[in-house]
């Protein structure tokens, strides 16, 4: 039996802390926020996008970054995996549009339940409130970790400063949603042990525009879009989906699948601050011009009496259509029965290529996912123990592994939190456990 430490009480710590039990060793979770999985509550707007339905090769084509490193995870830990362990404890689940797996509940509340109770019955012990200042090594292997401060909820054992231990995973996520402890301590502590760190970027974020429409629009949600984010006439990344205006500028699915592809693009803070990132819009992708111009010409006929600002309720949001009549120059007073084919060419132009300046990405606090991190290279994709500390092992948003939007990045951190584990004699024929 083995004394294990888990550093960071997240879905990485919990599923570690999980298999490590199962196998017999004595396991300790050190999290230095008030309760485990507080970042885990607000995955999915608090649904919590459990992991996606699709396969192996999925999963490996939505990872942006050293995605042949996750191969030997996702094949020891995949997406069923962890819908039968959840569902083993009274998780039931659902599918939604794009293969992202919800509880039926709805509630991420009853997922992290779940881990927790799984936890007690296998007599986990879990310290809250305590920081880990450093990782205790001596002849190239860990031997424990030095803590700045300890909780009063150690389950019965004497306070103190410093725990031993024969094997150390570490699982502190990244450095996104500070508030719920993801400060970057992680990559300081690796860093302290001679691992290389990856320049650290906010991936999956939402975007700023100073275009005064995203105001007027605050709040809106659009579905069934199709985007094109550029650089002038290059097309940085597209999709179809779902979006929302904020205050600020854009947010939602495909916004912030696009933010992670072009906060890799080079020169962007250069590109932002001189207004040549642009986002295209297109309000009626299921519809080519010409025939968006028909839907338009019977719309218009059906109320060819009426005011132009009174002529496009069945086509667009209540909201947009002040913006898009703006836009259109036509006087909003002017009969429809008036416009002329210019002026309609010019409506469906608009809705076609809404278009919108991208003019920065919101604070790295704001990102869903952090991009960058430990090397893999440092790293054995075999066991996910350091190349570097012998008994030192990695696991989730602290690897230089990330993926876009659809719970791609949770089920990365449940297969390699638990994939972690197969160095430490895991038992592959009981991975999931009544």
């Amino acid at each position: 039996m083995s004394d294990i430490i888990i550093i960071g009480g997240g879905p990485a710590g919990m599923i570690a802390g999980i298999s490590a039990a199962k196998n017999g060793n004595k396991v300790t979770i050190i999290e230095k926020m008030n309760s485990c999985g507080k970042k885990l509550l607000i995955t999915g707007k608090g649904r919590c996008n459990i992991t996606n339905s699709t396969d192996i090769n999925g999963f490996i084509e939505n990872t942006l970054c050293n995605s042949r490193f996750l191969y030997g995870a996702l094949n020891n830990f995949d997406n069923n995996d962890i819908i039968r362990l959840l569902e083993n404890e009274g998780v039931k689940t659902k599918v939604e549009r794009g293969g992202r797996v919800f509880p039926v509940s709805d509630k991420s509340q009853d997922v992290l339940n779940a881990l927790l109770r799984i936890l007690k019955k296998l007599d986990v012990k879990i310290l809250t409130n305590t920081e880990v200042k450093k990782i205790v090594v001596k002849n190239g292997k860990v031997e424990g970790v030095k803590l700045n401060n300890v909780g009063a909820n150690f389950l019965g054992d004497p306070l103190r400063d410093e725990l031993k231990a024969d094997k150390i995973i570490l699982a502190t996520g990244g450095k996104s949603y500070s508030v719920c402890g993801s400060t970057g301590d992680g990559y300081r502590l690796a860093k302290e042990l001679g691992h290389t760190i990856i320049d650290i970027k906010p991936s999956l974020i939402p975007l700023i525009s100073n275009n005064k429409e995203c105001g007027k629009l605050q709040g809106l949600s659009l579905r069934n879009i199709a985007i094109k984010l550029k650089n002038n006439d290059k097309v940085i990344y597209k999709d179809f989906g779902e979006m929302i205006f904020t205050h600020y500028g854009v947010s939602g699915p495909v916004i912030l699948s696009a933010s992670a592809y072009l906060t890799r693009y080079n020169n962007v803070s250069e590109l932002l601050k001189n207004n040549r990132i642009k986002l295209e819009i297109d309000l009626k992708p299921a519809l080519s011009e010409e025939k968006l111009d028909l839907r338009i010409l019977r719309d218009f006929n059906e109320v060819k009496n009426k005011e132009f600002k009174n002529s496009l309720d069945k086509l667009l949001p209540q909201k947009l259509i002040p913006v898009i009549i703006e836009k259109t120059k036509i006087n909003p007073k002017k009969q429809v029965n008036e416009i002329t084919k210019k002026e309609r060419t010019k409506i469906v132009q608009i809705l076609k290529c809404f278009e919108i300046n991208i003019n920065g990405i919101r604070p790295i606090e704001e990102a869903i996912i952090t991009s960058g991190g430990v090397s893999t290279k440092e790293i054995n994709p075999k066991t996910m123990e350091s190349k570097i500390i012998k008994g030192l092992y990695f696991a989730g948003e602290i690897i230089d592994v990330d993926a876009l939007t659809g719970g791609f990045n949770l089920q990365i951190a449940w297969s390699t939190r638990f994939h972690s584990w197969n160095g430490l004699n895991c038992n592959l024929e009981n991975r999931i456990w009544n």
